[in-house]
């Protein structure tokens, strides 16, 4: 297929797979949680963190494979990984894992496999191989711990927000599977397709996603959510400035758009634009971790789900707004968003959220949190919301000396470290519940590594430099 030039998997052309920094990611986050839920005694959550960091070297060797195989040129620190993870995987599961420790892993990676052959397949140009190893291999995780635990419901009676998470994230991933399928048979864009559209989404969500949530958390998922938003003052007010946050983001789209259309029709947004999002997104969650993270983890969760339904209506031409998104979000694109589908703004979300979703609060000391670890959950504020956008902004006006063989500039990087060296102190003065115990030394190291990761990497940054930030503070 590649000396014919139909390689099967089109990958996105970057300046590399990406696969060694997004192959690290989930064998460390796996390695973390089974220390820090070891040390609070959770058994349970301990040996998930093996199977997780088992999982996560598997995967690996999987796209590694995959990416050597199709992928012109062929990556060379591909070659490394698929070695190294092959030899200590088998030496993970001889040592360390059950029969049925062994059998979970096997079930990821079979969904992975699986969702990577489709995926893959149907959105060409969309990832490079290592984000594809970060969003199927998540994706994967959310799947078959949804399916471990909706045969479990009895034993795994656990925290409503965290099965609102995982219901979430299936439900629009299986609609988007379905309307895919289902679109190859008819035109998507006739009015017919999007009554039917509207319709089977009231369908899917009313009559499989809601039953499935009550089975799981044991009450009405609506009634349920209602009271969750509105039990406190403090949450209503949030909402209320949330909403007024959300308006401004849209006026920036609609102001972005009526500029376009006085000047130029080639008008594109420019980096500093595009990076008003960042701070309105900053804006967002910094209230939400200092007065209530439950709320924030649940609104992001809800977000998350509006962005990729919007996604769909977008791609499919579904009347009557998919037309008029495409028209307005085709100003904020960049040479990332080369396939069929825009990503960076779920990417941007997802950023900010994963630190918040990934805590594992059950395992986290209780009372005020110490060192460190205290500000894993601010992980995406600092890596994407502060450091990423004072870095692109400082870069490329003021920036002249540039990192060997990168874009990036020295300036942006030291600008970057200095803005976020701010923003943990302001986050002290602010959140009383955040202690770092004189571990300022290893805050600095973390934040000038994830920065100097940000100058040299070529993937998606917002995605990437949050997991490595929370992974070197916890």
């Amino acid at each position: 297929l590649l000396q014919l030039g139909g390689a099967v998997f089109q990958f996105r052309s970057a300046a590399n797979s990406g696969l060694l920094p997004a192959s690290m990611v989930i064998p460390l986050l796996g390695i973390l949680m089974k220390e820090r839920c070891r040390s609070a005694g959770m058994v349970s959550l301990e040996r998930l963190g093996v199977v997780v960091a088992s999982t996560g070297m598997l995967v690996a060797l999987f796209l590694s494979v995959i990416a050597v195989g199709i992928t012109k040129p062929v990556p060379t620190n591909t070659c490394i990984v698929t070695g190294v993870a092959g030899s200590i995987i088998i030496y993970t599961m001889k040592h360390s894992l059950t029969v049925s420790e062994v059998i979970e892993v096997l079930e990821v990676l079979l969904i992975f496999v699986y969702l990577s052959m489709i995926l893959l397949y149907l959105l060409p140009r969309c990832f490079t191989p290592g984000e594809a190893l970060l969003v199927l291999g998540g994706i994967s995780f959310v799947l078959n711990q949804l399916i471990k635990r909706s045969l479990n419901v009895i034993e795994g009676r656990g925290d409503p927000i965290d099965f609102f998470l995982l219901v979430a994230v299936v439900g629009v991933v299986l609609l988007g599977l379905f309307f895919t399928v289902l679109f190859m048979f008819m035109d998507s864009g006739t009015w017919i397709s999007s009554m039917f559209f509207h319709m089977m989404t009231a369908v899917l969500g009313l009559g499989v996603i809601m039953p499935w949530l009550y089975r799981l958390i044991q009450r009405n998922p609506l009634f349920w959510l209602l009271h969750f938003l509105f039990q406190t003052q403090t949450r209503v007010y949030l909402l209320v400035y949330w909403t007024i946050l959300a308006a401004s983001a849209c006026g920036v789209v609609f102001y972005q758009n009526a500029k376009r259309s006085s000047e130029s029709k080639k008008h594109q947004a420019s980096t500093i634009t595009r990076k008003y999002f960042h701070f309105i997104v900053v804006a967002t969650y910094v209230p939400g971790l200092i007065y209530d993270r439950q709320l924030l983890h649940v609104a992001a969760v809800l977000c998350l789900a509006v962005f990729i339904f919007l996604e769909y209506i977008r791609y499919f031409r579904i009347k009557p707004f998919g037309q008029t998104l495409r028209h307005l979000l085709s100003l904020f694109l960049d040479e990332r968003d080369s396939g069929p589908l825009i990503l960076t703004h779920i990417y941007l979300l997802l950023g900010m959220s994963l630190p918040v979703w990934l805590f594992p609060r059950s395992c986290a000391p209780k009372g005020a949190l110490s060192g460190a670890g205290a500000l894993v959950p601010y992980a995406g504020v600092l890596a994407v919301g502060v450091g990423d956008t004072v870095a692109s902004v400082f870069g490329s006006t003021m920036g002249e000396i540039k990192w060997p063989g990168t874009k990036k500039t020295f300036e942006g990087t030291m600008t970057a470290i200095f803005a976020q060296i701010i923003a943990v102190a302001l986050i002290l003065i602010f959140d009383s519940s955040v202690n770092l115990n004189s571990s300022y030394a290893w805050i600095l190291t973390s934040v000038s590594l994830v920065s100097l990761l940000e100058a040299y990497t070529t993937q998606i940054d917002n995605l990437l430099l949050p997991l490595y930030l929370q992974i070197m503070l916890m």
